[in-house]
Parts: structure tokens; sequence; C-alpha cells
């Protein structure tokens, strides 16, 4: 890989475009936490509608996995961006102008789909810009940046919806959205130059049956895929919905009390993902040891939402949320994990691929949860500190399992 003064600095140019984008993806999966009571209100959403509400994104986006990866490898990461972005552009702003629930899920299904891509496809342009070697770190910062747009979406946006309201603050995010996708589409390129030389050249491509065949038939994939569900579900549903309706409801926090705590696990996240893949080289010498240990006290942390989080001192609460973040950063390490089993010409494939049991793992656990919560029955104080005890105990156990049987699988790590 040449390392030229002006391949480094296009290479990180390109890296802080992507950032930018991938940002306003982690603002639209978590921000709704914030906002869950104002939007309930409005639309009169029971708690199941609203976890439907959520967790539409994640299965839209889930399921646009499947064609992104053969799109991703074939017609380039900046193509299928771009395109998507408009369509997250369009999602947000008219989800900005929702008064009725099916108009909000349809808002939530086009942005769905316009941010299933870019995470992946942002990989899938780091697999050619950067060495193997180098593709944990530079993943690893691309998901602590993409955490400012998980910072956006509690303290700030609770702060813009005091003073504007949710409404003006989705239009705006959705105009700042068409800003960046056009700086994408202007600035990012597929691969460096030489690669391009190299792309023009007769060759032939790794029929898609086949890219899938390999995938699926990985027995360490199904594994992996397996953790991610159980990590990204514990996750997003503290974070993208549930934490906050328990924080206001059973701890009676405010809504800007709400977006202050939930704010600590964006930081502990971005932190982690700051020093993770550097673990996982000098400390752990693995990339799985480093994802058990980080799951393993994501799982310890997470039980805290069976009742013993309410005995604890705001100070506390506040470094429980903090650590959380640290412990979900070890998540990361799934990336270089997927980049390392695969070759290059299927890794967008791959990464897709694996990024299907991601969501899904946000996508169902939401909804679940909210279906657990509603079953409790709501109060005029809302939903009984029990409801929700229940509902945290599904991701607590899907976590458990999945650490079970990830154990059983091979280290994979380019030293």
């Amino acid at each position: 890989m040449p390392e030229t003064h002006s391949f480094h600095r296009q290479r990180w140019i390109i890296f802080a475009c992507l950032a930018l984008m991938y940002i306003l993806v982690y603002f639209y999966r978590v921000s709704l936490a914030v906002v869950a009571g104002d939007i309930s209100r409005e639309l009169r959403l029971t708690p199941q509608q609203l976890g439907s509400l959520s967790g539409i994104l994640f299965y839209v986006y889930a399921v646009a996995q499947i064609p992104l990866g053969p799109m991703i490898d074939r017609l380039g990461s900046r193509l299928v961006i771009s395109a998507s972005g408009c369509l997250t552009a369009i999602g947000g702003i008219l989800f900005s102008q929702a008064t009725t629930l099916p108009v909000a899920m349809a808002a939530r299904v086009l942005i769905g789909i316009g941010t299933a891509s870019v995470l992946m496809a942002t990989m899938t342009v780091f697999s050619h810009w950067f060495s193997k070697q180098e593709f944990g770190r530079v993943s690893g910062f691309m998901v602590a940046l993409g955490n400012l747009g998980n910072l956006a979406g509690t303290a700030p946006l609770a702060l813009s919806v005091a003073a504007i309201g949710w409404r003006s603050s989705f239009l705006a995010v959705g105009g700042v959205q068409v800003l960046v996708t056009l700086l994408v589409y202007a600035v990012v390129r597929d691969r460096p130059p030489q690669q391009d030389a190299e792309q023009d050249r007769p060759h032939a491509p790794t029929g898609l049956l086949v890219a899938w065949g390999t995938i699926f038939g990985s027995r360490d994939f199904w594994l992996l895929g397996m953790i991610a569900f159980a990590w990204y579900g514990a996750y997003l549903a503290l974070q993208g919905l549930w934490g906050g309706p328990y924080l206001m409801e059973v701890l009676h926090f405010s809504r800007e009390a709400t977006g202050r705590v939930l704010m600590f696990t964006s930081l502990g996240f971005i932190s982690g993902s700051m020093v993770t893949d550097t673990i996982a080289r000098r400390f752990f010498r693995s990339y799985k040891r480093t994802l058990l240990a980080g799951q393993l006290l994501l799982l310890l942390l997470m039980s805290a939402f069976l009742g013993w989080a309410e005995l604890l001192a705001q100070p506390l609460l506040l470094l429980l949320f903090f650590s959380i973040g640290l412990a979900v950063s070890s998540g990361v390490m799934i990336y270089p994990i997927i980049r390392s089993m695969f070759p290059v010409q299927i890794v967008g494939t791959a990464l897709t691929s694996l990024n299907f049991f991601v969501l899904m793992g946000a996508a169902s656990t939401q909804q679940v949860m909210g279906m657990i919560v509603g079953a409790f029955g709501r109060g005029p104080a809302g939903a009984p500190a029990t409801a929700f005890h229940a509902a945290f105990l599904l991701p607590i156990v899907c976590l458990a399992a999945a650490i079970v049987l990830f154990m059983c699988a091979r280290d994979y790590m380019e030293r």
C-alpha cells in the first residue's frame, strides 16, 4: 500500500467525509429515545406502537443489507452511499412533518433504507485505502466519530427540542443530510488510482452465490453473527429507545436530565472505540478475547436494569452509563474480525451480511421489549419499574447465550 504524502492526505479526507455521513446515521438510530414522550403524545402512540416505530428502521436496515453488499462490491461505495443519502434526507424531512403513525413509519422506512449502506460501504472503502493491519484502528476511529451522532441525539437534541421543538430539530438535520450527501459524492473515491487501473483489467468477479456460499458456509461467521445480534440489541435497547422511558418513568428524570445520562453512554463508547484496537493488539493480543471480555463486562452492567440501577446515586448512575459505553465499544472488534475472515473481493458482501445480524438484533429487541412493557399496563406516571425489569431481561439473556456460543469460534487477527 503506497504511503506518499498525497495518498495519505487523500485517504484521510475521504475518511472525514464518510465520518460526517456516519454521524448522521447514528443520530437517526438513537434520537427517538429523547423525543419518545413528545412523539407518543402528539401521535397518541402506545408502548407497542412506539417500539414498532423505533424498530421498523432497524428491520428495514437489516433486510436492506442483503442486496446492498453485492451492490457495494459491484457499483462502488461512493455511488451507493450518495444515492442512499438522498433517501435519508427525504425520510428525515418527512418524519419532521409526520402527524400520523403511518406517515412516521413511512419516514422511518426511508431513513432505514437510506442509512443502511453507510457503515458497511465505508468499511469497504477502507479495505482498499488502508492495510489489514490498519483496518482495526481506522474502523474503531470511524465508530468513535460516528458516536458523535449518538452524542448529538442525547443532551444536545434535548436542548434543541426544548428550544425549537422536535419537528424543527429533525427538519434541520434533514437539511444537513442534503449537504453532507453532496460532499460525499464530490470527494469520496472507492479505491486508490493504482487500484482503479488494476480494476479496469479483465478479470472474473466472484459470483454472488459463490460469495454467499463462502460467507454463510462458515461456522465462525454464524457465531460472530449471533454475538453481533446480541451485542447491538442490548446496546440499542438501552441507548436507542428504552433507556429514555426507563429514566423518565422509573427514576423520574426530566427529558434534559435523561439526555445528559444517555450522553455518558455515548462518551464511553467514543472513548472505548478510540483505544479498543490498541487494547486488542497490546494487551489481549486477540480480537476474539477483546470482544469476549467487553461483552462479559456489558452483561454484568446491563444487569443493573433488573433493579439495582435504581439504588444508585446520580454520580454512580452516570458512571454506570459511561462504563456501559466502554463495554459496548468492544463490539467494534466484529469489523476487523470479518475483514480478516474473507478476501477483499467479497468484503462488502461479508460486512453487510454480518450487519444483517447487528440490525436485526436492534430491531427485534426494541420491538419485543415494547410488547413486554405494554403488557404490564401504564399508570399516571407511566409503566411500572417491574415492566422495565422484565423487558431488560430479554437482551441480557440473549447476550449471555451468545457469549457462551462465541467461545467456540476461532480467533482471527492480522499480526
